[in-house]
């Protein structure tokens, strides 16, 4: 691992159970100075790889290093703080009866104290644009502003390390632009991102290292 590399993962298998699908010999490094783009075949595995990263599935085999540790040492929780995953429906990722409540959710679980809450609550917020809907229904939103709470919830807890599972689905033109210029913002702040994607136009204007995952295994660098 050199300096810059924040995730390393060496020779990393995996296989689910009672299936024939399986990935073999994944090897790459992810660092925070990148918008990295993961391209690849429908079921080449992209999606499974993120999940490994953030802890959601275990390998077989191999080994994965985020910030310097093992991730075998780091339970669900402290992975969390350093990598966040939003997933392709961010349906998935709100539940609570307010934008707020949902956001702050993850501050509160970790003792958090109150003004600190606030604090920290209102100012992701802010930064996504999204202060004014803090007392809406989030269900009620519309896609891009539930994948907008979605995204809150996971830096509200000062990521080092975002994925993002095919973001641009069900956006329109202006909504691309608008995550595009959301993300090299939390870029030019420190966030290393991974863009799970097969939308090429939004990858070459957004994403500066391209890595496309071959079918069962075998990671090439496309563009750096």
């Amino acid at each position: 691992m050199n300096s810059q590399t924040y995730i390393e993962v060496k020779n990393m298998s995996f296989c689910y159970p009672r299936s024939q699908f399986r990935l073999e010999d994944i090897s790459l490094q992810l660092n925070r100075n990148d918008i990295t783009a993961l391209v690849g075949e429908n079921g080449s595995g992209k999606t499974t790889l993120g999940k490994i990263l953030t802890g959601i599935l275990k390998p077989a085999s191999g080994e994965i290093q985020i910030g310097k540790k093992d991730i075998k040492t780091l339970d669900l929780g402290e992975i969390g703080k350093k990598v966040g995953y939003l997933f392709q429906n961010p349906e998935k990722q709100i539940f609570a009866a307010s934008v707020y409540e949902d956001v702050s959710f993850p501050l509160e679980i970790n003792g958090v104290s109150p003004e600190a809450i606030k604090d920290r609550t209102e100012s992701i917020l802010k930064e996504l644009e999204i202060d004014h809907l803090k007392d809406k229904y989030p269900f009620n939103l519309s896609h891009g502003e539930k994948q907008r709470v979605a995204l809150a919830g996971i830096l509200v807890n000062e990521t080092e390390y975002l994925i993002l599972d095919e973001p641009t689905t069900a956006l329109d033109t202006d909504r691309k632009e608008l995550l595009g210029r959301m993300l090299q913002k939390l870029h030019s702040q420190g966030t290393g991102i991974l863009i799970i994607s097969h939308d090429e136009i939004f990858i070459n204007k957004f994403c500066g290292r391209v890595l496309k995952m071959k079918q069962k295994g075998g990671i090439t660098d496309e563009k750096v």
